[in-house]
């Protein structure tokens, strides 16, 4: 079986994030790292590749130089090969714009299923697997929280899983190839050992550039993008709020600042 999985490169998650005033997007100056989210999704690929023997799993990427430590973190976790989408063309492209790209290095190579987190920590839309199921033609299943795979020699295999809902849980299944988005519920990502982090050294990564791609340049990048980021307001610092003191009239107080507040 053929697993591809998307990694991304995003601000350190436990950092303050912050928008550049001058490009309007997220600024990716400070400490980068490979999202939580794809760790896990990463680990879920790991866990269907030793249920199913003979699978092999390719983390994918599309970002700048430094975007290279997310593959290679990945592959010493125990993924086999990597591909790397980088140009500066696809600066500042929007969801619909990656989407594209993604679909553009990933069509024709076979791939049985392609696992993907739910949505990244620095962008949140949560579009991506979606948009890339419909441009490859894939069966989507999104918002897994287990997983569960079985393949016939790569193909005519199924996949299932559980989505969780305000009223519990929808078990989903479809046939491969198929595409399927995982939530933090999926699994704990395992640490790479260190026969991991040197054999990850040796392990091929593919360099895409725009000129790989069956894209139009002008398709791409910030100039082209879809979706246009108008303003930047600065976060407000936090205030002390309002302090009650209860004289016999925290009732009437509380009531009176909800009221004002137009919450009651």
């Amino acid at each position: 079986m053929k697993i591809a999985v998307l990694v991304k490169e995003v601000p350190d998650t436990w950092g303050d994030r912050r928008i550049d005033p001058s490009t309007k997007r997220v600024d990716r100056s400070g400490d980068v790292v490979i999202d939580e989210i794809n760790e896990k999704a990463v680990e879920a690929a790991l866990l269907v590749k030793e249920a199913n023997s003979g699978s092999d799993v390719t983390v994918v990427t599309m970002g700048p130089a430094s975007a290279l430590d997310a593959i290679r973190k990945s592959l010493a976790m125990g993924a086999d090969r990597g591909i790397h989408i980088i140009d500066n063309g696809l600066t500042g492209s929007d969801v619909v714009q990656t989407s594209a790209a993604l679909a553009a290095a990933l069509d024709g190579r076979g791939f049985d299923l392609v696992i993907t987190g739910n949505e990244s920590t620095d962008g949140r839309s949560a579009a991506v697997p979606a948009m890339l199921a419909e441009r490859l033609g894939l069966a989507q299943l999104t918002f897994l929280r287990t997983l569960t795979v079985s393949a016939d020699g790569g193909s005519g295999g199924t996949v299932t899983g559980e989505r969780v809902t305000t009223e519990g849980h929808v078990e989903l299944r479809a046939s491969l190839p198929a595409l399927v988005s995982v939530t933090e519920q999926i699994a704990e990502a395992r640490y790479p050992n260190f026969k991991g982090i040197m054999s990850a050294k040796k392990k091929p990564v593919e360099v895409l550039a725009l000129a790989d791609l069956p894209l139009a340049a002008g398709d791409t990048g910030a100039d082209n993008s879809w979706s246009v980021v108008a303003e930047v307001t600065a976060r407000p610092p936090r205030s002390g709020g309002t302090i009650i003191k209860d004289d016999g009239t925290a009732g009437t107080q509380v009531a009176e600042f909800l009221a004002a507040s137009k919450l009651i």
